[in-house]
């Protein structure tokens, strides 16, 4: 089956395509191969002019912080352009061409006020990055053509030119430098891996509807670091405690708690690992 994409490249789509490459034909939709989401025509032309069943929609600009300043910029902002815009122009194309929509959405639509979040949970975003996320969402729930909305939270894997928050921990550990731990904040580490083989169960099952592509532990950034720490003999004295309001200050809100559960995903035979599970794969991976 072919699968024309929205950022193929990026942290999470790349490790899809290099996953299930030998499941599917990808072929990636962005400013670089001539396809600008935030044009309209272009987009329609190119995915209706493809004979993939599914699109696959990644891209999107995901800097909470570099969203928080686009914010005064309203709809002429990169982060509405991209989070809205080009969500828009790929789900009406979808809709025109009769494809199924798979869009990769965010667990920031959450405030952070539940002590748990569930898919029929309602979403109220409390920065611009999320805010921006939430509207594509009820875009592709609008949409005439059949669609997916999987959620993902703080993805992380083994190697990619740019940093995510696991790697980025690991690299000041073995830079003997101090690391800050946030203690009162809760997240839901997601293996990139796994989301890659929930997509593909997705595909498979001809799912619908909202769905939580989480890992299945939800803990602080300082227990993640512990865990960090310990999984790869590192320096635990290195870790410092910190707050929300200390490591943020002068940045975009940050939701406090954000536990997704992934039971209705994992009801599919898709097994979202946990974080300490997440970490031990990607030792093993580094090793061999």
């Amino acid at each position: 089956m072919k699968i024309l994409g929205t950022g193929l490249t990026g942290l999470v789509g790349s490790r899809i395509v290099e996953l299930l490459k030998d499941k599917y034909e990808f072929e990636n939709i962005s400013r670089s191969t001539g396809v600008d989401i935030a044009n309209k025509d272009s987009i329609l032309h190119k995915i209706e002019s493809s004979n993939s069943p599914i699109i696959l929609h990644l891209a999107a600009k995901t800097d909470v912080d570099g969203c928080e300043k686009d914010k005064v910029f309203g709809e002429d902002g990169e982060a509405w352009r991209i989070n809205v815009l080009g969500t828009q122009n790929v789900t009406d194309a979808c809709s025109q061409a009769n494809k199924k929509l798979i869009y990769i959405s965010t667990d920031f639509v959450f405030g952070g006020t539940k002590e748990v979040y569930f898919e029929q949970d309602i979403p109220n975003p409390i920065n611009w990055y999320a805010r921006t996320k939430y509207e594509g969402e009820k875009i592709v729930q609008k949409s005439n053509s059949p669609w997916v909305i999987a959620r993902i939270a703080y993805p992380y894997r083994a190697s990619f030119s740019k940093l995510d928050f696991f790697r980025a921990i690991l690299n000041r550990f073995k830079k003997n430098e101090q690391v800050f731990g946030v203690t009162d904040h809760i997240f839901t580490p997601t293996f990139v891996d796994d989301i890659a083989f929930a997509i593909d169960g997705l595909i498979k099952s001809n799912e619908y509807g909202i769905f939580h592509a989480v890992g299945s532990q939800s803990l602080s950034p300082y227990d993640a670091a512990i865990l960090i720490a310990k999984e790869f003999n590192l320096d635990l004295s290195k870790i410092i405690k910190t707050t929300r309001a200390q490591y943020f200050k002068n940045r975009a809100s940050r939701p406090f708690k954000l536990a997704l559960k992934n039971a209705k995903i994992t009801k599919l035979g898709i097994h979202m690992r946990t974080f300490e599970e997440g970490i031990k794969e990607i030792k093993r991976q580094i090793l061999y």
